[in-house]
C-alpha cells in the first residue's frame, strides 16, 4: 500500500524546467507588457503545432470565446446553441454580449454534442425564423465530438462553429487538430489543463485575417494613429509577454504529455476491466482524445454509492477526484433557457449523476496510480 500524507491531485501543473528561460528573457528584454518576442514567438508555436498560418494568445479561453463570438456578430437578442455538458465558461461570453443560449445535450459515444439534438434545435430555430448565430461545440475532457455530422449540419443550415478545445489541445479528429475544424478554435492555458501558462488562452481561425481583428480587438480597439483613437469597444485581453515565455516552454513538451494522459487513461482501463460497474470514458475510431482528464461512469444501483460518495470516500484516503459537469441546463443560471435532449434522453445529466474524473497528473507515479486504481475497486465492489 502506498505510504504518503501528501493527497494525490487530480490535475496539477507540469513544467518542463526551461520556462525561466524565457521568463528570464522577457526581464532582460524589459518587455513585461502583453506584446513582446515571447508573445509572437508562442503564437509561432501555437499556429505551427496546429497547421494553421496564425493564431492569437489571449487572457483565457473565456477572452478567446468572446473575441469568437463578436467576430462572428453575435449580439443582443441573438441566440448562441452550445454543448450542455461543460464548464460554464463556454457560455458566459454568449452572455456578455446579450445573447441567449439554447443548450445541446450530449450523445453516449462521445459525451459531446449529440448531432440529433442539435438537428432537432437547428429544425426548430428555421422554423420560428431564429436560427443561432453559432454553434459552440466544446471537446469535453479532451474528446473529439462527432465534427463530420455537426459541421454538415453547421453547413445545411447555415451556422458558423466555434470550437471549444480548452481542454483538447493535442487530441485529433481524422488526424486534423481539434480546434480547426470550425469556424474557429480556441484553447485554456488555464493551470490545471495540459499544458499552462497560468492563465491564457488562445484562437484559431479558418480565415487567417479574422487573427488580426482578434489581436486588434483584443488591445482596446486602439487604431493606428499618433494618438489614442477608438471607433469601437475593445477589451484589455492580451497575454502578458512573461506568461508567453511559460507558454513557449510548454509546448515543446506537450506531445509529451499527451503521451502521459493518454498511458494514465490505458492504466485506468486496463486496472478497471474487472469491475463490473464501470465504463471509461469511450471513443471514437477515428478520433485520439488527449485524454486530459481520465473520467469513468459506474451504475450507481448496483455500487450503491453516488459519485460525491465515492468522492469523498477517495479524499479520506488521500486521493483527489472531481464529479463530472453538471449541465449547464441544470443550472440556476439557465433555468429558462431551452435544451435539446438526445435520442437516448437527457444523456449529459445521466453522466453528470453517474460519473467522475480520476487523478490524472503528468507527475504521477506507478505506485501512485495503482493505488488508486485499488481503492476505487475497494470502493466500487461490495
Amino acid at each position: 500500500m502506498l505510504k504518503t500524507k501528501k493527497m494525490i491531485p487530480l490535475a496539477v501543473p507540469h513544467m518542463s524546467g526551461m520556462e525561466e528561460k524565457y521568463i528570464q528573457k522577457a526581464f532582460q528584454e524589459n518587455w513585461i507588457a502583453p506584446l513582446g518576442s515571447n508573445v509572437d514567438e508562442f503564437e509561432a508555436s501555437i499556429a505551427s503545432y496546429n497547421h494553421v498560418s496564425e493564431s492569437a494568445v489571449v487572457s483565457s479561453g473565456t477572452a478567446a470565446i468572446h473575441l469568437a463570438l463578436q467576430l462572428l456578430g453575435v449580439g443582443a437578442g441573438d441566440t448562441v446553441f452550445c454543448s450542455t455538458f461543460t464548464f460554464v465558461a463556454s457560455i458566459n461570453p454568449a452572455l456578455y454580449l446579450g445573447a441567449k443560449p439554447v443548450f445541446i445535450d450530449s450523445e453516449q459515444e462521445t459525451w459531446c454534442m449529440s448531432p440529433f439534438a442539435l438537428k432537432t434545435a437547428l429544425e426548430d430555430a428555421r422554423k420560428k425564423n431564429q436560427l443561432p448565430k453559432a454553434i459552440i461545440v466544446v471537446h469535453i475532457y479532451g474528446q473529439s465530438a462527432k465534427m463530420d455530422e455537426i459541421i454538415a449540419l453547421a453547413k445545411e443550415y447555415g451556422v458558423p462553429v466555434v470550437e471549444d478545445a480548452a481542454e483538447s489541445l493535442g487530441g485529433t479528429y481524422r488526424n486534423a487538430p481539434l480546434g480547426t475544424l470550425g469556424d474557429f478554435g480556441i484553447f485554456s492555458f488555464n493551470g490545471n489543463k495540459i499544458i499552462t501558462t497560468s492563465g491564457g488562452g488562445a484562437l484559431v481561425a479558418k480565415q487567417p485575417e479574422k487573427i488580426a481583428e482578434a489581436r486588434f480587438l483584443a488591445s482596446q480597439s486602439k487604431e493606428d494613429a499618433p494618438y489614442y483613437l477608438h471607433h469601437q469597444v475593445g477589451y484589455n485581453y492580451r497575454l502578458s509577454n512573461v506568461l508567453a515565455g511559460i507558454g513557449i516552454a510548454q509546448m515543446d513538451v506537450l506531445n509529451d504529455r499527451v503521451a502521459k494522459k493518454q498511458e494514465i487513461f490505458a492504466t485506468y482501463e486496463k486496472g478497471l476491466a474487472d469491475v463490473p460497474s464501470v465504463v471509461m470514458m469511450p471513443e471514437l475510431d477515428v478520433a485520439k482524445g488527449n485524454r486530459w482528464l481520465s473520467t469513468m461512469t459506474f451504475c450507481v444501483d448496483e455500487v450503491g454509492k453516488t459519485p460525491e460518495d465515492v468522492m469523498e470516500l477517495l479524499k479520506a484516503r488521500g486521493i483527489d477526484s472531481r464529479l463530472l459537469w453538471k449541465p449547464m441546463h441544470q443550472q440556476p443560471l439557465f433555468q429558462d433557457a431551452l435544451f435539446y435532449a438526445d435520442e437516448a434522453g437527457d444523456v449529459a445529466t445521466k453522466l453528470y449523476e453517474t460519473g467522475l474524473c480520476l487523478p490524472s497528473s503528468t507527475q504521477m507515479t506507478q505506485e501512485e496510480q495503482e493505488y488508486v486504481i485499488d481503492t476505487v475497486k475497494e470502493i466500487l465492489i461490495k
